[in-house]
């Protein structure tokens, strides 16, 4: 490059235009509440963005090629669990899972330290935001179910709960700093991409929906909330969790981007009798199943169905389910996250029959909802990016809806 920026010769023209890695870090969007960063932190977020797409797109399909050349020939495997016992003895499988392992811990203690230098700051920033707002409604007397406390979360140590001190939203700032990095901003300027998601697919598939009262259950920082208060003004949103600090960022944050129709509360989804029956038009989880547990999940979707008005519907996002028609080595390396990323529900959560379960909680077998969600790309991360039509690798996400409506007596 010369001084103007341009390139000097075709070739290193050629080399820039060719470029498809992750979006410089500096493009994330900078709300009221987000942490401020220094150079040197900026540059280790964007390291891990790399190092992130290396690995999915250089290293793990080289995974498949060594399983399909020296672990499959002459084996008979029954399940991904036979795989998965195979695969853990490959050397090139080794590497792959302890360098994935390793840039979740890196990108921990990336958000970690960015948040705790400025842990008190957050907080005075978050009370500035939220003190003697309604819409803030905490529960300093809720226990914390068993598959929240005991856990870890994607590596992050204290999870989504813990607090450091008064007002604390230091693990909500973590957790928001580095989503970006993590998935190579897939999911956005705002990391919302799951929320843009689904209310797009609302817009396509239910043009006639207009609820009124939306529930989101585990909504966590509200990042895939304030987009459902964003397509539907007029809606009254409230985003339950169980820990505060998430709730504290939350509210603080939506209330920096603009939104007000949205309200978070700190409650356990398993059990919500501050909420009528049916008062909700649209229950919604996104993500978050996953990280419960059997016997609360079925307790959930019972709670849905009480919670929805006749008509209502209820949705929940989450990664494809195992089925038989999903290769038995996609299923094997799907489940790394059970095993390696402290999400030890993931692997079971995967092979229920949800269907089941949600007939089993009251909803008509003939009202199932099923459906194939994709993020929204954001132009002002990928300026370049194709239409809905084009191929836009390593700038989508995609998830699975499941769901169902609410008969009208």
């Amino acid at each position: 490059m010369d001084g103007s920026g341009k390139p000097v010769d075709d070739r290193e023209g050629a080399l820039v235009a060719a470029y498809d890695g992750p979006p410089d870090y500096r493009v994330v969007g900078r709300h009221g509440i987000f942490p401020e960063m220094t150079h040197d932190e900026i540059e280790r977020f964007n390291f891990l963005a790399h190092m992130n797409r290396h690995l999915a797109g250089r290293v793990m399909p080289a995974v498949k090629a060594a399983f399909e050349a020296r672990i499959a020939p002459g084996r008979d495997f029954k399940n991904r669990h036979d795989v998965r016992r195979a695969l853990v003895q490959d050397p090139y499988w080794q590497v792959w899972s302890a360098l994935r392992r390793n840039t979740m811990e890196m990108r921990q203690q990336a958000g970690r330290w960015v948040a705790l230098r400025q842990r008190e700051e957050l907080a005075a920033r978050a009370a500035a935001l939220t003190d003697g707002d309604p819409r803030l409604q905490l529960d300093p007397s809720l226990e914390l179910p068993r598959y929240v406390a005991a856990i870890d979360h994607h590596c992050m140590p204290g999870s989504y709960h813990t607090e450091y001190g008064p007002g604390d939203v230091a693990n909500a700032a973590n957790y928001d700093s580095g989503l970006f990095a993590t998935t190579g901003g897939m999911l956005g300027q705002w990391s919302d991409g799951g929320g843009q998601a689904v209310a797009r697919w609302v817009a396509r598939n239910l043009p006639d929906f207009k609820p009124k009262r939306i529930l989101d259950m585990g909504c966590g920082l509200g990042h895939n909330v304030l987009p459902l208060a964003q397509a539907f003004p007029e809606a009254e949103v409230i985003g339950v969790d169980v820990g505060a600090p998430m709730l504290r960022y939350g509210l603080a944050r939506a209330k920096s981007l603009g939104v007000e129709n949205v309200r978070f509360v700190q409650a356990n989804v398993e059990n919500l009798p501050q909420f009528a029956d049916g008062s909700f038009d649209w229950v919604q989880t996104t993500m978050f199943l996953h990280e419960t547990s059997y016997g609360s999940m079925q307790r959930i979707f019972n709670e849905t169905h009480r919670l929805l008005a006749p008509g209502g519907i209820v949705l929940h996002v989450e990664q494809p389910q195992y089925s038989p028609e999903m290769p038995l080595f996609e299923q094997a390396m799907r489940d790394w996250d059970a095993f390696y990323n402290a999400e030890p529900f993931w692997t079971k959560m995967h092979e229920a029959d949800l269907n089941a379960w949600i007939v089993q909680a009251g909803f008509a077998k003939e009202n199932l909802i099923h459906g194939g969600v994709t993020a929204v790309v954001d132009k002002s991360v990928f300026p370049d990016a194709a239409d809905d039509n084009g191929e836009d690798y390593g700038r989508k996400a995609a998830w699975h809806v499941v769901g169902a409506r609410k008969e009208v007596a």
